[in-house]
């Protein structure tokens, strides 16, 4: 590990432990200041936003426009600041393998999967990589994990070992004798997998929260026989099953993490497990509807604009994220400053849309089917949306699994919500079918 970026590291963390003193009026001070410039830095850097942005550029936040990803790469080399960084170079970096340098010498490269459409690109200089760095530092700090020199954890990550994935990046990075690490595709044979976990004994253990289901299966099973002191969960929806199955094999409540490759960590359980806490101090969330109009706390939005607030590379600016969550009602203040996640429901591509009575169309979050599908005796589930029928898939199924009475439960919820529902179909299978990252999505829509 770079010992320079250990030494920023640990200098940003204990900025970041004051922020958590502010009172709330500080933190919104703070942001405006931040917001503002960021704001100046791309008006003078950035062709794109001095376009996107001209005739607004003292209007507030909220009034202006939404950049979305397709925006961003279709603008690429106009919207970074650096005039020497190129969309095509970066990809061809990209395609080399084994790759050790920076790009250009200084910058680090994540690419998300494109599984929404095209891929997008994300950099960040060596200022702006140590506070992805810390706000993934953050969560264990708030787990009870005081970051220093002194603790020396060892980790696995069963999840993306692509070198473009950004928790591979920051594995990569962390990588040292404070934090010897494994990491394991959750793509290749659970055997194997579980093998290795077996050999390494880690003390803390990161999954994707459909993975970390089928791990704790594995350890109540006797398969698996690790001891980790704390279960990370990210990249997923983390149902109130697969907590109660990750606290019943390893005695603890697992943290789960919000987190994306544009950013890094965007928010974390605390010690009271009671919702996700926003690290408010490193962006500014703000949860809409799908017009983007905002939604009070307490109610799901349809999508979250993300300004980030230390990125000044590759300045984003009411970024849209199609992430469905809720914010706390009646937030409370009195211990940190920032706003609360009471839920996340998925992704807008995880919500499913159906012919209703009506003839018009329903859109069905992904929550109605978890809260059917967690009390299905299995060890594992996911519904697909196909042409005309719903196939879901149950893997593990107990001796007093109804088929018949699980299809009349999603019938009958499909129905309360207008639906003209399909005709419904489950099948038994061995394992559920994984993505070439290794995740295994609950929900799983049609797409034209």
């Amino acid at each position: 590990m770079d010992a320079q970026i250990m030494l920023n590291l640990l200098h940003m963390l204990e900025q970041l432990r004051r922020h958590e003193y502010w009172t709330r009026p500080q933190l919104e001070a703070y942001q405006q200041e931040s917001l503002q410039r960021l704001r100046e830095h791309a008006y003078v850097r950035s062709p794109f936003y001095q376009r996107f942005h001209k005739g607004w550029e003292n209007r507030p936040l909220s009034d202006l426009p939404v950049l979305t990803k397709s925006l961003m790469m279709e603008n690429f080399d106009d919207l970074v600041t650096d005039r020497s960084i190129h969309l095509e170079s970066i990809r061809a970096y990209a395609a080399r393998e084994n790759v050790r340098e920076r790009y250009l010498s200084r910058y680090w490269v994540n690419a998300t999967s494109g599984s929404t459409g095209q891929p997008g690109f994300f950099l960040f200089d060596r200022r702006e990589w140590t506070a992805v760095l810390a706000s993934f530092a953050r969560s264990h700090e708030w787990a009870g994990i005081k970051v220093n020199l002194t603790h020396r954890m060892k980790m696995a990550s069963v999840a993306s070992v692509s070198p473009w994935h950004m928790s591979a990046q920051v594995g990569e990075t962390l990588k040292s004798w404070w934090m010897p690490a494994l990491r394991l595709a959750a793509s290749q044979p659970l055997p194997e997998i579980v093998r290795q976990l077996n050999e390494w004994q880690p003390e803390m253990l990161v999954a994707y929260a459909s993975m970390a289901r089928i791990l704790a299966d594995e350890q109540l099973s006797g398969r698996l026989r690790i001891h980790p002191h704390l279960v990370y969960t990210s990249s997923e929806v983390l149902t109130d099953e697969t907590r109660r199955r990750v606290q019943s094999a390893w005695g603890h409540a697992p943290f789960n993490q919000y987190a994306s490759t544009e950013v890094g960590g965007l928010a974390a359980e605390t010690t009271d497990h009671q919702g996700m806490v926003l690290y408010e101090d490193h962006a500014i969330f703000e949860v809409v509807d799908e017009n983007y109009r905002p939604v009070p706390p307490g109610v799901y939005g349809e999508k979250v604009l993300m300004t980030v607030l230390y990125n000044y590379t590759q300045p984003l600016i009411r970024y849209e994220l199609s992430d469905s969550l809720r914010l706390a009602p009646d937030p409370d203040f009195s211990h940190l400053p920032f706003a609360r996640i009471d839920d996340i429901q998925g992704r807008a591509e995880d919500i499913l849309h159906f012919p209703a009575f009506s003839g018009r169309e329903v859109a069905v979050h992904p929550l109605t089917f978890h809260r059917i599908m967690d009390t299905v005796p299995a060890t594992g589930w996911q519904i697909i949306q196909e042409i005309e029928r719903l196939k879901v898939l149950v893997c593990g199924g107990k001796d007093d699994l109804s088929e018949d009475a699980l299809i009349r439960s999603l019938t009958e919820a499909l129905k309360a919500q207008g639906v003209n529902a399909p005709p419904i179909v489950v099948e038994q299978v061995e394992s559920i079918p994984k993505t070439a990252s290794g995740k295994a999505p609950l929900i799983k829509a049609h797409r034209v």
